[in-house]
């Protein structure tokens, strides 16, 4: 799970009179009056005593949202859990946060970050009741991201603000460390972090809620047990892997040329043809698809190039073949690779002389068509083994665009979960059809075998079985949720010593960056040299 992939509609189940975070009940305040009672209580209890109050306030809430994100997600790394935290606090609406800088050391125990804040809700709340102050105000924002990354870290972690729109400046700024790596500056401050045991009452909470979800889970599953078992359009991009095809796709589309589409079934080779329709100079004319490989070579010869009435039983008047129907357009030709040697000829002429002839006609028609074909096979090797002409393959591959599999393009699979659940809202006529983000490990951990196909399908099952418009984990079918891996816990370990469990964490790290040790080690919270080192250990 990656920090940014984080929504407020997924986190929170919206409820009159109930908003709930995974057993968290949790309330809207108005500005004003959080401002005015933050007057009241620096009039009447002096600003130290109101500083430690809010501070501490934000620290508990920032250590009980981090065990919620632990709670509820497998994070890529320490790095995107401790990001979370800026994430949540720009979904409650208190500012919109961002890390500059992010360092820790494992090994070291060493952590230093500077976060940013724009629109404080907080610095607003003073400068609304109490005018501009001359030191900064930002006292729950700052208790907040202590509590959080204290909470992830499990060691002391503080932030102090130096910077802050309750004192004039452009924007709030606060720099964070491990207590080891504070100096005096710190000694000022601790004490208005620090007060009872929270992070044992955190700890305690987040264990009982846990037990909860347990327990509503299974009791949810019992319920489905009972039932029936029923048998890049406007899509955020985020794999590199596909941004290339798209960026290959808008490329070729502005030049008249044929183009072979590849990939597995359900990766999307025809949504692909579509995109490159819409983007090309043909966009207002014809795009026409046929699956080649669901028909017999009789009715697909008939469908492609049309007939004369009386040219075979059955044909009682002419029909205009797909070609001709496509023409000024772009006919689309799904599964090219199942056609016959005998139809491989026929296309091959076609392409070749632009002109398509009518069964029962002798005299040729011309055309003017653009031809995209896709194939689920490896027509290289279909080539080698002559089940497929050579002539006809590299006149249709002119330009190849090879779709990657989604187990292979993981960061698309939550948006285009998101645009599926809004797909299928309209589809299935359920307005307010939403997902919870628990959900999303299951389906991210999943290898889809069926491509985006497959997502789909599993959306709009999950929306069927959705009560009030919320997809929950019990709504998704029972193989992605088997599949999910099991949390790394003490529980599940075993007697697996520390040494291996660290070289199968690394070697793991490794193999999903695709052997990039620079994104390895950054997504391992080390530094490259670390990494070396521990790389030729191994």
């Amino acid at each position: 799970m990656k920090a940014s992939n984080l929504k407020l509609s997924e986190l929170v189940d919206f409820k009159e009179g109930f908003l709930n975070l995974h057993g968290r009940r949790l309330v809207i305040h108005d500005i004003h009056a959080v401002a005015q009672f933050r007057k009241e209580i620096i009039e009447k209890s002096g600003k130290d005593i109101a500083r430690k109050i809010l501070t501490r306030f934000g620290y508990f809430e920032g250590q009980a949202d981090a065990a919620a994100m632990r709670r509820l997600f497998k994070w890529d790394s320490v790095q995107e859990w401790i990001k979370a935290g800026s994430r949540l606090q720009t979904l409650q609406g208190v500012a919109r946060a961002n890390f500059k800088k992010l360092q820790y050391d494992p090994e070291e125990k060493k952590f230093y970050a500077e976060l940013k804040w724009l629109d404080s809700a907080e610095a607003e709340e003073h400068i609304i009741e109490l005018g501009y102050a001359q030191e900064p105000v930002c006292w729950i924002l700052t208790g907040y991201i202590s509590g959080y990354v204290s909470f992830c870290l499990d060691k002391e972690v503080y932030f102090i603000e130096e910077k802050c729109r309750g004192k004039e400046d452009n924007f709030c700024l606060a720099v964070g460390k491990d207590i080891d790596s504070w100096g005096e500056e710190l000694e000022s401050c601790i004490e208005f972090f620090r007060g009872e045991d929270i992070l044992g009452k955190v700890k305690e909470l987040s264990h009982e809620l846990k037990e909860k979800d347990k327990k509503l889970l299974a009791h949810q599953q019992k319920l489905d047990g009972l039932m029936p078992r029923l048998a890049a359009e406007h899509v955020e991009i985020h794999s590199e892997s596909f941004r290339r095809v798209l960026e290959a796709a808008s490329r070729v589309a502005q030049f008249d040329t044929y183009v072979l589409i590849s990939g597995e079934s359900g990766a999307g080779k025809e949504v692909l043809a579509r995109y490159i329709h819409r983007s090309s100079p043909r966009a207002k004319m014809p795009f026409v698809a046929i699956n080649c490989g669901a028909l017999p070579e009789t009715l697909l010869e008939g469908e492609l190039f049309g007939y004369k009435a009386g040219a075979f039983t059955g044909a009682y008047k002419e029909k205009r073949g797909l070609f001709e129907e496509a023409d000024g357009g772009i006919i689309f030709l799904d599964e090219i690779g199942d056609v016959s040697p005998a139809m491989q000829v026929k296309l091959l002429r076609v392409l070749q002389e632009r002109e398509v002839l009518r069964l029962g006609e002798n005299i040729p028609r011309k055309i003017n068509v653009r031809v995209i074909a896709a194939t689920n096979r490896n027509l290289h090797n279909e080539v080698a083994h002559g089940n497929f002409r050579e002539d006809l393959y590299y006149r249709l591959a002119v330009v190849e665009i090879d779709i990657p599999p989604l187990r292979n393009r993981s960061d698309d699979i939550v948006p285009l979960t998101r645009y599926f659940v809004r797909k299928i809202s309209k589809k299935l006529g359920i307005p307010n059809l939403h997902i919870d983000a628990a959900c999303i490990d299951y389906l991210t951990g999943y290898s889809w075998p069926g491509n985006i196909r497959e997502l789909e399908n599993t959306i709009e099952r999950a929306a069927v079985f959705s009560r009030d418009g919320l997809i929950t984990v019990s709504s998704l079918p029972r193989k992605i949720i088997d599949s999910a891996p099991p949390p790394v816990n003490g529980n599940n370990l075993g007697d697996i010593p520390l040494d291996e469990l660290e070289r199968r964490h690394i070697l793991a790290a490794l193999e999903k960056h695709n052997g990039n040790k620079t994104r390895t080690a950054e997504a391992l919270g080390i530094s490259t040299v670390t990494l070396w080192r521990k790389l030729s250990k191994l």
